[in-house]
């Protein structure tokens, strides 16, 4: 639908994510729907024993997306995108980004996925008494310290991939609060890091031989709604080097994919929650209190205003599942079949729904890296069944589609039956709800909680960094943001919900007591290959 700058749809707000597999950038109007998207498709890969990508090609990524993204917005109304009224950058939570006084980067990028620093997350957990998950970028430093790492002590300013991005583009080191709570633990009444932990890891670091003050190497702390700087005119070059769009435009906090997705599923408030399922997949869970004791296999995070949020974060989700699916679509071109990706998903899913409930004896361990709710640093993916398991294409989809799932289940287990929370209903998102209803009835089944879908379910997180970017222009109307995403954003969205059926519920159980058992054979592999 063309915008005509002439009436209320001239406001426009943009928001880019740097996802695990796509940098996403998203354009919407005053009505806070989308009128024009873009991406870029990009891979980690393992260098020098760690999960990485190269930060030069973020910003030739970045370029592309927002290509696409320009060239669609000026198709639909004949005018080039110079102006927009807020811009937000959201990336993978975690990681280690360390930099030096003179802001060189002093080593590879170290992703989420690693799973190298368990001694660090056993101690600060420890220490705290609060979890601190391998993945959290104060183990990643931490870790750094207890291998003495020649590059610790030049470390002046921890980032993520959001916080450098948007330090790029604005001059200044600030990050969104549910960024910052995957950084380091966050004190929710002040909305800032714990003080009292920060002068415990400063002690902590100065007993084996490191002066640092986390405090100051940390970046500032913002929540929703604050204006986070202003695009320069060097940071516009680098998002469009053609020169159109201007500079001076504000910036809401950086946020993490999981704020996002909060933001995405109207899971803001307490008692909601919401599921990503891409790459990794993760829960949140928003608390009305704090959990009744410490579990080091969930993160306690926040939402994008500081609220407590319980997350139970899998490293591993749809990566070995999308191997194989591209593994059959290689064998099916063979045979001269013409088909696009999305056609090919589509009708592995469905086929999915004519397998046994219990997947009949096949198992998949879909471990590309190392797991933390199960203890493993590294992974080996892994198909087993047994002799008289019946092979058939849809028993494999499922047994691999219920293993992106598992060890979601053994996680949401310490809140729904440890921690007796209850969830009445959870939103899902991501790439593994684009094919309508096998994927969200399987979820149902997996965690036996009612999962719904919207409309926009596989495209949620840049459309919910760019609400984030709105939210800089209506906070002041809407001091609440859970008001603000029911009043205006979601008022009208399509949804459908799905119930748990008796015997999916059933069928997933039996196949998680096999998974649980067999996981020997995962740890053997690990240990052996």
């Amino acid at each position: 639908m063309p915008m005509n700058d002439n009436n209320k749809m001239n406001k426009r707000y943009l928001g880019i994510e740097l996802g695990s597999t796509r940098i996403k950038v998203v354009l919407i109007d005053e009505n806070l729907k989308p009128v024009a998207t873009g991406s870029s498709a990009w891979e980690n890969r393992l260098i020098d024993g760690y999960w990485s990508y190269d930060l030069d090609l973020v910003w030739d990524k970045i370029r592309e997306a927002y290509g696409e993204m320009a060239a669609q917005y000026k198709s639909l109304t004949k005018k080039s995108l110079s102006k927009v009224n807020a811009i937000g950058i959201s990336g993978m939570m975690h990681g280690y980004l360390p930099f030096d006084k003179n802001d060189q980067l002093l080593t590879g990028f170290r992703t989420w996925r690693n799973n190298k620093q368990l001694h660090a997350s056993q101690a600060l957990t420890q220490l705290f008494d609060y979890p601190v998950p391998q993945r959290w970028s104060i183990a990643h430093f931490y870790q750094a310290m207890l291998n003495q790492e020649e590059h610790v002590s030049k470390v002046y300013a921890l980032n993520t991939l959001a916080g450098y991005v948007h330090w790029k583009l604005t001059g200044k080191r600030v990050i969104g609060i549910g960024e910052a709570s995957g950084m380091f633990p966050i004190d929710s009444h002040t909305k800032n890091y714990n003080i009292e932990m920060m002068s415990k890891f400063n002690t902590k670091a100065e007993e084996i031989g490191y002066q640092v003050n986390i405090e100051e190497i940390l970046p500032i702390v913002q929540v929703a709604g604050e204006t986070a700087g202003y695009l320069t005119n060097e940071g516009a070059k680098l998002i469009d080097p053609s020169g159109c769009l201007e500079g001076n435009i504000p910036m809401c906090p950086p946020e993490g994919d999981a704020a996002t997705g909060m933001v995405a599923t109207n899971s803001v408030k307490t008692k909601t929650g919401n599921i990503s399922a891409g790459t990794s997949i993760f829960a949140m869970i928003v608390l009305e209190k704090n959990l009744k004791k410490r579990h080091s296999e969930i993160d306690m995070v926040t939402t994008p205003t500081g609220n407590p949020v319980a997350m139970v974060h899998v490293n591993n989700g749809t990566s070995d599942l999308n191997g194989w699916v591209e593994l059959l679509g290689e064998a099916a071109k063979l045979l001269g079949a013409d088909f696009s990706i999305n056609t090919l998903y589509e009708q592995l899913y469905k086929e999915s729904l004519k397998g046994e409930k219990d997947c009949d004896g096949l198992l998949a361990y879909n471990y590309i890296s190392g797991e933390h709710i199960t203890d493993f640093e590294s992974g080996r993916p892994l198909f087993v069944r047994r002799p008289d398991s019946r092979f058939t294409l849809a028993n494999f989809m499922k047994a691999h589609l219920y293993a992106s799932m598992a060890v979601l289940r053994i996680g949401l287990d310490i809140l729904t039956v440890d921690e007796a929370i209850h969830v009445s209903e959870i939103t899902g998102h991501g790439g593994l709800f684009k094919t309508p209803i096998v994927g969200q009835r399987y979820m149902a089944g997996a965690t036996n909680i009612p999962v719904t879908v919207m409309n926009h379910a596989g495209e949620g997180g840049p459309w919910g960094m760019a609400l984030l970017a709105s939210y800089v222009e209506k906070k002041e109307a809407y001091p609440d943001i859970s008001q603000f995403l029911e009043d205006e954003v979601f008022s009208d969205v399509d949804k459908r919900i799905m119930y748990p059926c008796d015997a999916d519920v059933a069928g997933f159980r039996k196949y998680l007591k096999a998974y649980k058992k067999g996981i020997c054979i995962e740890r053997r592999a690990v240990d052996n290959m």
